[in-house]
């Protein structure tokens, strides 16, 4: 078993919850019982943002960590009997079941973020707000994060554990709009910055509640009745997966200042306002320049992406060094919170002897950082 193919039933289940076009089996298992005058223009209101942005990409990490998460727990509880791949597969097929929760709930959110930072693209092609406008963008993306929670309804777990993840999945859906609430607070003042301590709770809400969500629910999904000490566990992971997220948040803003996002404009965070780690950290280290930086966001956000503001910004940060020591806050952090969490089920102590699923969650954040990296532009620091 490789990580392409469990990237492929992953795909499958995905595709099969949010398809492109409607079908009878999937319209009764979503809405049960609706009017027979209710026809496919109708159901298209809501699938086509939603299943278009699903569709147009993304690392899709998120799913893949729950799965890895779920093999994790199972390879490790097995130590005595040696799993054979299908045997392996069959035990984690009910957290592949369940991958819709988080990746629902993260496209969701981006249709969502989209609108609020008023950005126009999203993965290389116009955001949903865009080409479907805001109402209906807004009222699909709502719907879909209620479509996250049917892969429970639907699942041949106990009754109390799936009281557990509805439970699990409206704890995190709560606190991600906490943190989208300080994130449009602060780019809505662009005199207000925060300090480094509300910049890191707002991204563990934020950023940090999807890949929370994710190890949860692949933690809990690992066994058909979660005991009490797996559930415990559940929570331990939790944390660390909040602050795993912060780091990619981080490596995310920093390549918003350098490279560009992929289907981004480079700097168009500079434009939305955005208090990204790099901003903070200047704004920390020169706290008299605060309203030089301020008077960059407003003139970008007025003229756009185009503006001198963007590029004048950023060579700021560059000069002082920041982007770069932003780039290593978070490299060391998805490295520290990787082994950490690994650490709560893995019973080998040398990575040469760990489980195939301890192996691939390594692998996996490694490659994600190495993608990310870029080359150190401040050998003089000003």
């Amino acid at each position: 078993m490789t990580t392409n193919e469990l990237r492929q039933k992953i795909e499958l289940v995905l595709e099969s919850a949010l398809p492109c076009t409607p079908n009878k089996n999937w319209c009764d298992e979503t809405f049960f019982q609706i009017p027979q005058s209710v026809n496919d223009t109708h159901l298209l209101q809501l699938l086509e943002p939603c299943s278009e942005l699903l569709r147009l990409g993304g690392k899709r990490w998120r799913p893949l960590l729950q799965v890895l998460c779920s093999a994790l727990v199972i390879q490790n509880e097995n130590l005595s009997v040696q799993l054979s791949d299908d045997e392996l597969q069959e035990k984690i097929q009910d957290s592949i079941n369940l991958t819709p929760i988080v990746e629902f709930v993260h496209t969701a959110s981006l249709i969502h973020d989209d609108i609020e930072d008023n950005a126009d693209t999203r993965r290389g092609k116009a955001a949903a707000h865009i080409t479907y406008g805001l109402d209906r963008s807004l009222n699909a993306a709502s719907w879909l994060y209620f479509l996250a929670g049917l892969p429970i309804q639907k699942s041949d777990l106990p009754c109390e554990t799936k009281n557990l993840f509805y439970t699990v999945l409206f704890e995190e859906l709560k606190k991600l709009h906490l943190g989208q609430a300080m994130d449009i607070y602060w780019h809505r003042n662009t005199e207000v910055f925060p300090t480094l301590d509300e910049y890191s709770a707002m991204v563990q809400n934020k950023t940090g509640t999807l890949s929370s969500l994710a190890v949860r629910v692949g933690i809990l999904s690992s066994t058909k009745a979660a005991p009490s000490s797996l559930i415990e566990k559940s929570l331990q992971a939790s944390q660390i997966a909040r602050e795993l997220g912060e780091g990619f948040q981080i490596l995310d803003d920093v390549q918003n200042l350098s490279t560009g996002n992929p289907g981004k404009k480079r700097g168009d965070d500079i434009v939305e306002g955005k208090k990204s780690l790099p901003v903070l950290l200047y704004i920390q280290q020169n706290p008299q320049n605060a309203k030089i930086i301020s008077n960059h966001f407003q003139k970008a956000q007025k003229e756009g992406i185009m503006s001198k503001s963007v590029e004048e910004c950023i060579l700021l940060l560059e000069q002082r060094g920041v982007i770069d020591e932003a780039f290593q806050k978070g490299k060391n952090l998805i490295e520290q919170k990787t082994l950490q969490l690994i650490s709560l089920f893995e019973n080998n102590e040398k990575r040469e002897n760990f489980s195939f699923a301890a192996k691939e969650i390594l692998n996996l954040f490694e490659s994600m950082v190495k993608k990310l990296e870029i080359p150190c532009k401040n050998d003089q620091k000003l």
